[in-house]
């Protein structure tokens, strides 16, 4: 007898359906600053929402030496498999640019990541279990918040004011909620553009100290001021020395499409964070890692900071020129010392998140405030990037800006 064998369409038919996604996607939302990236791609609209480095000011030619004087002079080594803990010229060379800014660092105190969003991840694989409490500040960066929810964390909101994070209210949160660890971006943050003083670092430091928790410094634009004096790190007061990790990266500095962050923690939590990377990517790109060392060596990467402030603060400037004819009367923002981002409230009743789409009608566009809260959001606030566009451009853009309030 003839057996008949099966049609493709009665296998599907009778096949069993595949395991569903992880319920962990579930609670995660996506980012709505990349949504809007891909909304506003039109060459046409002039965008103040990503937090993009200025593309015409990467050093090309710099980068493109290095690339090839590595494949020139070790091109085995290069295209090799590598160290998870990373290219030591290259920790050599982020050590060293640590220590002239007060933070006394050697090669071995570092890991290099796939950017610090990678370090970021590894330390939510180290530290966090699912509900493990987080403490962040309110508004915090959209991206960390996708990582503490992806492991699973209770994510706390800390209260922040003009100078950020409010000690009284960390230090009465983290008695009550017992958290694992703290994360803040204390320079320049991200969305606000606000840098934690002093005092409160210290505050910061001596809380984490007392409660017994992980002080997670993200510092992704330390090296973006303008105006003001430095400000020591976090992680450079001695009560927090033995539970800060720091969190650099090279992104806003050299170029984002490197991909190269770098993470300082004390030993055992270090070497925590290079078994998950081991299971992650085993290493970060080694070509890229070397190109990098090279560029350190070779360049000066200092003078090309320099350059990108310089540029950065007439940007800054002409967006703060500009936003008192743009946004309605009533309307707040600051004056960031640096980094990449305003922080701007416009008057009651306003929501800038429904406002959105009539901007970008108006061929401009910004990220509405309210998704970066974690706990009760702003409705009227919103965040505007200065960097990617000339100063021409950002007063073409806050001029189409203020039809949205018309």
């Amino acid at each position: 007898m003839l057996t008949r064998m099966p049609t493709a369409a009665s296998a599907s038919r009778s096949a069993a359906p595949t395991p569903p996604l992880a319920s962990r996607l579930g609670d995660v939302a996506s980012s709505p600053v990349r949504e809007i990236l891909a909304l506003t791609a039109r060459p046409e609209v002039i965008s103040f929402a990503g937090g993009l480095p200025a593309p015409e000011l990467f050093d090309t030619d710099g980068i493109r030496a290095a690339y090839q004087a590595v494949l020139t002079d070790s091109p085995r080594s290069a295209l090799q498999y590598s160290t998870t803990e990373g290219d030591p010229a290259l920790r050599e060379a982020v050590a060293a640019r640590l220590t002239a800014r007060g933070l006394a660092t050697g090669a071995d105190d570092l890991i290099v990541t796939t950017g610090s969003q990678q370090a970021l991840s590894l330390l939510t694989t180290a530290l966090l279990e699912p509900g493990s409490v987080v403490l962040v500040e309110d508004p915090c960066y959209l991206a960390a918040l996708q990582g503490f929810g992806f492991a699973g964390a209770r994510v706390v909101p800390v209260p922040t004011d003009e100078d950020g994070i409010v000690p009284e209210a960390l230090d009465e949160i983290a008695a009550r909620e017992r958290p694992t660890l703290l994360y803040l971006v204390p320079t320049f943050q991200n969305p606000t553009g606000r840098t934690l003083p002093t005092a409160r670092r210290a505050a910061v430091a001596e809380a984490a100290a007392r409660h017994g928790f992980w002080i997670v410094e993200d510092d992704p634009y330390g090296e973006l001021r303008f105006d003001g004096e430095p400000v020591p790190p976090v992680a450079a007061h001695p009560a927090a020395a033995d539970r800060t990790v720091l969190l650099g990266s090279f992104s806003k500095v050299m170029a984002p499409g490197l991909r190269l962050g770098h993470l300082r923690a004390p030993a055992g939590l270090r070497r925590a964070c290079v078994i998950a990377k081991q299971a992650a990517d085993l290493h970060t790109s080694t070509v890229d890692q070397a190109a990098a060392a090279r560029y350190l060596r070779d360049s000066d990467l200092d003078s090309h900071v320099a350059g990108v402030r310089a540029a950065y603060r007439d940007r800054r400037d002409a967006l703060l020129a500009g936003l008192p004819a743009a946004l309605p009367e009533g309307s707040r923002w600051n004056r960031p010392e640096g980094g990449m981002f305003v922080w701007a409230t416009l008057p009651e009743g306003h929501d800038a998140t429904a406002l959105l789409s009539t901007a970008v009608g108006h061929l401009v566009a910004y990220v509405p405030g309210a998704p970066f809260f974690c706990g009760t959001p702003d409705p009227a606030s919103l965040r505007l990037s200065f960097t990617t566009h000339s100063p021409d451009e950002i007063a073409e853009g806050l001029r189409r800006l203020a039809k949205t309030f018309v």
